[in-house]
């Protein structure tokens, strides 16, 4: 008996002695692909977390916090979560639905009467889970707080004044603001700011000690990231990007040592330490499809994954990769990039941070994670195919066509004063010595020059912000009318009228 008992155990222990050598053989694979990527995407740091079977098999940064400086990136330095905030949201109103506090069909305005949309109808039947599946109707409502320096608060209130796109549960557009509606119903349910609850009932169960809700809380940390963008042939840093007004929608900090203790906890089904942080039920009504997503919303690396299905969970991304379903979400703010991405079939989860804009190297190392950790091999170069993919896309945005020698009919001189919109504001346009400035709510600025016509180019001050073309557009009396940018329309305020209101 005691042999058996013996050979059991040397079994066992020769085993797992194999398991170990395998993993480490993958993690020294892993490591050297996310290498060779970096010299071809370029991004000045990378942090990366893989959890595989309950165990964190690696972490690990690469690069620098900051171009051009001796400021290395390791395990724990901080990046920008980005949108990947949106699964701690979508998690924290799940633990009141454990509680009995909320019901996901329960109306938003049982909790928020002052929320209201254009549409009494949708205003009247917009539910809890539909604030987190993006399909509520509306459009893209990101100016609101991207375009304007005005409070989480008010932005929601501006709702009112947008349109919708679609009817309400017909199809899907992404959507911050309603992440941040989601924010406030946890507060409402609590009694606690979103911040405070997360940190009590998700970081501090999960030991996540380098986690951070808002971008303020961060500002004293030395171990940080900086954002970078590229400008023509050059990556340079730009200034950080604030989300903080729309917290549970993306304003959230962390570590990769950190995320690794959230993909864990994700692969474990919501549980810490023997303790059930988030029922099982809910935990799986969190990646159950709850709205199909159309092919032309879903992200462009799908023309390379060819998915029969894409849909989006509670927080969660979702469509089918060698036959198995894939849990993830993407962040990004201007000039940083983070994804998260599970397959809790294979018990697989990685999770990456990057400090260069929309550097996509992030897709392809999730999908090497996930092939590596089925196979046990690198089957596919996914970076160099995300690159040609993405550089292609790029060539495809040509420049707007320029007519040579015109002239307007319209100088600036004459075009000088004040633009008004009634959801997105107020542009001035003034002369800066021998410079014309354009300025819209004194968050988008920039210095206008003649293109052709009656259009202008706009070099916007904030380098990520990039460039835009600008049109005037006169009335059949000859009269200055309004102007067109950004895809809509600011009426020229006469001077009586150009006052503030």
């Amino acid at each position: 008996m005691k042999s058996k008992i013996l050979i059991t155990a040397l079994v066992l222990s020769l085993s797992f002695t194999g398991y170990a050598q395998s993993v480490q053989k993958q993690v020294k694979q892993l490591d050297t692909y996310i290498q060779n990527a970096i010299e071809v995407w370029d991004p000045p740091g990378l942090a990366v977390a893989v959890v595989k079977d309950g165990k964190v098999v690696f972490t690990k940064g690469y690069g620098t916090r900051t171009i051009g400086k001796n400021l290395p990136v390791d395990e724990h330095t901080l990046f920008v979560c980005a949108s990947t905030t949106k699964a701690f949201t979508a998690a924290g109103l799940a633990m009141l639905v454990d509680d009995g506090k909320i019901v996901w069909s329960d109306h938003v305005i049982d909790y928020l009467p002052e929320f209201q949309l254009s549409d009494p109808y949708v205003t009247r039947e917009l539910t809890i889970r539909d604030l987190l599946t993006h399909r509520s109707g509306l459009g893209n409502t990101d100016f609101l707080w991207s375009w304007m320096s005005i409070s989480g608060d008010s932005a929601l209130y501006k709702l009112r004044d947008v349109d919708p796109s679609y009817s309400l549960r017909s199809s899907f557009i992404y959507q911050n603001l309603m992440y941040l509606a989601a924010g406030k119903v946890i507060e409402k349910v609590s009694g606690q700011s979103w911040e405070s609850f997360l940190k009590k009932r998700i970081y501090e169960p999960l030991q996540m000690n380098e986690t951070y809700a808002k971008y303020k809380m961060v500002l004293e940390q030395d171990n940080k990231a900086d954002a970078h963008i590229w400008v023509d042939e050059d990556i340079v840093k730009v200034s950080q990007m604030n989300a903080d007004e729309i917290g549970p929608a993306g304003s959230m900090w962390s570590s990769a040592t950190d995320m690794a203790k959230w993909l864990q906890f994700l692969l474990n089904n919501g549980i810490v330490n023997g303790d059930t942080l988030i029922g099982e039920s809910n935990f799986n009504e969190l990646f159950k499809p709850q709205q199909i997503i159309p092919p032309n919303q879903f992200y462009p690396s799908a023309e390379l994954t060819k998915p029969n299905w894409t849909t989006y969970g509670l927080g969660w991304f979702q469509h089918d990769y060698r036959g198995k379903m894939v849990q993830f979400h993407t962040g990004s703010l201007p000039g940083m990039v983070a994804i998260a991405g599970l397959i809790p079939e294979e018990n697989i989860g990685v999770y990456v941070f990057g400090n260069l804009d929309h550097v996509e190297l992030r897709h392809a190392i999730m999908y090497t994670v996930f092939d590596l950790f089925i196979d046990g091999k690198i089957t596919n170069d996914w970076s160099a195919d995300l690159k040609e993919l993405y550089d292609k896309r790029q060539d495809d945005d040509e420049e707007p066509k320029r007519v040579a020698d015109t002239q307007p009919t319209i100088p600036l001189e004459r075009a000088i004063g004040r633009y008004k919109h009634q959801i997105y504001g107020n542009i001035e346009i003034t002369k800066e010595g021998d410079d014309y400035r354009f300025n819209l709510n004194n968050t988008i600025i920039g210095s206008l020059t003649h293109w052709h016509y009656d259009t202008y180019e706009i070099i916007f001050d904030k380098l990520w912000q990039g460039k835009s073309m600008m049109s005037f557009r006169m009335d059949s009396d000859a009269e200055l009318s309004y102007l067109e940018v950004l895809g809509k329309q600011f009426y020229y305020k006469r001077d009586k009228d150009n006052q503030d209101e």
